[in-house]
Parts: structure tokens; sequence; C-alpha cells
């Protein structure tokens, strides 16, 4: 008896990478349930270590990546992947912006790695944490700490039919509004970051009586400068107000620039500053 020669497999390839993050991202994807059968079913996921051991040589149709470039490994690597992937889509802050580890970027030469870890000249990395557009060329990027899955399946969607997704650039001010939130910033004088931050969390936050932190990166047209007026307005100091905007995204110019503007400003004022400069 003959064998059956293997039937090809004509799905859409899609590898997922990992470089400096917590996974969350990831884990996101994972989360999407019975969407994800959906998916497995429509693309060949030829790569991702957090599924499964499934490893399947380039080059891919569509690959994701989540984390930041942290190493002389991961800034070769990421060179690699771009080589292989048609389509590259950077999903989380730290794609997109250096993540919270790029706090370090702003600090002196090992200051963070000695305070960490009890011996830190076991430690390679690099100085700063940069975002992966800022070595390869990123096709997409998706924003959030941790990303919303339902933009996660948008996106992933729109690349399989070849249409430009659509996700939201306004700010989680309108989905306050939309949810029927009372601006917490307004009434009762919290420090919120929403004016400013692009809408994806659907305004967790704010619907619990806290501030907006950013996980989503700054919104659309976002006016940090007006906003960082108003929280000193309300008597909140230059130092707490510089954190408050260099907590997921200072990797990012928009808000990185205003967290500087408010460091040195609190300098001025003789205070202590957050991180150094």
């Amino acid at each position: 008896m003959t064998a059956a020669s293997p039937v090809a497999d004509d799905r859409p390839s899609l590898a997922v990478w990992k470089f400096a993050s917590c996974d969350g991202c990831q884990l996101t994807l994972l989360d999407c349930e019975d969407e994800l059968l959906a998916l497995a079913g429509a693309v060949r996921i030829a790569h991702f270590t957090e599924m499964s051991r499934v490893d399947i040589a380039g080059p891919y149709d569509v690959s994701i990546v989540e984390g930041s470039i942290t190493t002389d490994d991961d800034a070769e690597r990421i060179q690699e992947i771009r080589r292989i992937s048609h389509r590259l889509i950077t999903v989380g802050a730290c794609a997109a912006a250096g993540g919270i580890q790029a706090l370090r970027n702003f600090a002196e030469e090992g200051a963070f790695v000695g305070a960490v870890y009890a011996h830190p000249e076991y430690i390679s990395s690099l100085n700063t944490s940069t975002p992966i557009a800022a070595h390869v060329a990123v096709d997409v990027e998706l924003q959030g700490c941790p990303i919303d899955r339902k933009q996660l399946l948008e996106v992933i969607t729109a690349e399989l039919v070849g249409r430009k997704p659509v996700i939201p650039t306004h700010s989680v001010c309108q989905q306050c509004k939309g949810r029927g939130t009372v601006c917490i910033l307004v009434a009762h004088g919290t420090p919120c970051l929403g004016p400013v931050t692009r809408a994806g969390c659907g305004a967790l936050c704010p619907s619990v009586g806290r501030g907006c932190f950013g996980c989503f990166g700054p919104s659309e047209g976002a006016n940090t400068g007006a906003l960082a007026s108003r929280l000193l307005q309300i008597g909140m100091a230059p130092v707490d107000a510089s954190r408050l905007f260099s907590t997921f995204y200072s990797g990012n110019e928009t808000f990185g620039d205003q967290a500087r503007s408010l460091r040195s400003a609190d300098d001025k004022a003789g205070g202590a500053t957050a991180v150094n400069s």
C-alpha cells in the first residue's frame, strides 16, 4: 500500500514572540477562549512558546511581538524576526514604548540593577529599554498594559482579510462618559490621566473611583501640558505628577517629555526628583 502524501496547509502562518515583558499580552491572546479556537482554525500557529512546543521554521505571514529590547541578543533577534516576517505587529506598552522597564532610561547607568539584584555583576543588559520600532519597521502597533482582547482580535482579523484595523484613538474620558461615570478629576480632585490616555480599558479605574494610570499610552492629540497644569492646581507635587506620567509609557515621547518637564520644575523648586535624569 502506498503511503498517502501529506496534505498541504495553505493557511496563513502566525508566530508569536517574546522579548523583555511580563507575558501579560500573550496571555491576553490565550484568554480569547472560544475565539482562540476559531483563530487556530483560520491560521497555522507556527511559533508560540506560551501555547505550544510546535516550532515551524519561517518565513511567517504575520509575527506578533511582545516586549522591549533590553539586551544585545534581543537587538539581533528582532532583526531576524523582521527578516522572516511579512507583517510584524507589536503588542503592549513594552513593545510600543519600552514598558515600565524603560524607567531605567532616565537613571544613572546601573542604578536600578544594583538596587534589585544582589549580584548585579552577573546581569548583562543594555542601559536602555527601547521599543521594537526603534530597531525594525513595524506594520501595526497595539497599545495597552496589557492589551485589550477585543482590540487584539480586531487586529488579527484585519490582517487576515487585508484591511486596516479599526482601533480607537480617542481618550478614556469618552469611555467614562459612555458608561455614565462622573469625572473624578473634576468632581473629586483625584489625579487622573484619562483626558490624555488612549481608550481601550473600558475606563475601568475611574469606574471604581481611581484615577487613570495611562496604561494605554497617549491618545491622539493629547494635551499633556494642560493636564499637568491642572494636576499641579489641585495640589499634586511636580515630582508626583512626573511619576504619574512615567509609569507605563515613560519611553513614549509624549508622556516621557512631560515627565521630564515636571521633574525639571521640581528641581527648580528644590524638590527631589522621581528618578535621576
